[in-house]
């Protein structure tokens, strides 16, 4: 007689797990908050899990380090097939390395992230949200996703780099498929479609890395490249994995930040008119946006020795989720209401969407300066903003966020 396996309390493959996964986490935290996933991974969904995996030091983000036995290196080995290499197997961008190459190369990126630097950027980003807005206001029914969420700060970290002009639309396709690869994947047609747009992606880096070679000017890009050229600072592979993380990042959390604070709004008028009758909000507004529906649902780490959280030990060389999104929800931290919407919440700015630790977001500054200029200013430009239309999900497990947000200016 087989046995029959009850269904894994982690399922983000289940029907509606991506539209809204938080009634999942909340029967994880409240049954398993430690959890040892039938695919070989570990998950950790309350809030004090989550903090203790991401601040304490001794643990790796390389994928390298998981156990040779493990089923999860098992299954994904499997899945990329024995030609092909999943992406991130050798990465070398600071998403992806322990110290001291993680402290490397953050060290020399963190220059133009600098709070004097970013806040340097507040008259462009207010005139490209004006504009943005001036073509909503012409437009009147528009998707937000399209008309701000999306160009806002692509088109920011496009200038911040020095990117020359490219196919914006390509280039979104491509990382759309590309940040698939920090969640379970379990299509072999996904997977192939993950390595060839990172293959594609890499070439066009190369490609824009070239260009500035040749138009070298004020901006990131070229500092990158010098610092490659003076010496052992950067090599090719290095300037490349950069570069593209940068323009990745750079874009992909911030529009899911945008689109979906906007929605979280829209769907709670009261909270939406409070902003309105005082401005001055904005800042923590944010703040309990990022908790309310962070933009990265999840952060990894391997151990490389046992460790004990949460009164379970987790053996070395096991692969680890910490939750974000189901952390910044979790009641025996932010109270009962945690599952509502408060923009005057007191300790908004303790959620961990930006991680923690060594690895804590480095654009978080620039992700709060463009949401807090453009949820100001569309707020106040369109007082009868509303939804008009059925949102759609972009059915991501990990950069979760709208695909779709249907909005009439009113």
């Amino acid at each position: 007689m087989t046995e029959t396996l009850p269904p894994p309390l982690f399922d983000p493959f289940a029907p509606g797990f991506t539209d809204d996964p938080y009634p999942q986490y909340a029967v994880m935290r409240a049954q398993a908050p430690v959890y040892e996933h039938p695919f070989g991974f570990w998950l950790l969904t309350g809030y004090d899990e989550v903090s203790w995996l991401l601040r304490t030091p001794g643990l790796s983000v390389e994928d390298g380090n998981m156990a040779a036995d493990s089923l999860l290196r098992q299954m994904r080995d499997e899945l990329y097939g024995s030609g092909e290499e999943a992406p991130r197997a050798s990465a070398v961008s600071m998403l992806d390395r322990d110290p001291p190459d993680h402290t490397r190369l953050r060290r020399l990126v963190s220059k133009a992230f600098t709070p004097r630097a970013i806040q340097a950027l507040r008259p462009r980003i207010i005139e490209l949200v004006d504009g943005m807005l001036d073509a909503m206001a012409e437009r009147r029914q528009v998707d937000l996703v399209d008309a701000l969420a999306f160009p806002l700060p692509f088109s920011v970290i496009a200038e911040m780099l020095g990117t020359p002009p490219t196919d914006h639309g390509r280039i979104r396709q491509l990382s759309g498929t590309v940040v698939r690869s920090l969640e379970p994947v379990a299509d072999p047609e996904l997977a192939a479609a993950i390595v060839a747009a990172d293959d594609e992606l890499i070439q066009i880096a190369g490609e824009m890395i070239a260009w500035k070679r040749a138009n070298p000017a004020d901006d990131l890009l070229t500092a990158l490249i010098h610092a490659e050229d003076d010496g052992d600072v950067l090599h090719d592979d290095e300037l490349v994995a950069q570069t593209l993380l940068l323009y990745i990042a750079g874009h992909e959390t911030t529009v899911n930040l945008i689109a979906g604070g906007t929605l979280a709004l829209l769907r709670h008028p009261g909270q939406l008119a409070l902003l309105r009758g005082d401005p001055t909000l904005v800042g923590n507004a944010v703040e309990e946006l990022l908790r309310y529906d962070s933009p990265v649902q999840a952060s990894r780490r391997i151990t490389l020795e046992p460790v004990t959280v949460g009164g379970v030990t987790i053996p070395a060389g096991a692969f680890v989720l910490a939750s974000l999104g189901s952390a910044n929800r979790d009641e025996r931290f932010w109270d009962a209401d945690a599952a509502e919407l408060d923009l005057r919440r007191e300790n908004a700015r303790q959620h961990v969407s930006f991680g923690a630790g060594p690895h804590h977001c480095l654009g978080a500054s620039l992700a709060r300066l463009e949401t807090c200029i453009a949820l100001e200013r569309l707020t106040a430009r369109f007082p009868g903003l509303v939804l008009d239309g059925d949102v759609v999900w972009n059915g991501r497990i990990n950069l979760r966020g709208p695909a779709h947000l249907p909005v009439s200016a009113g």
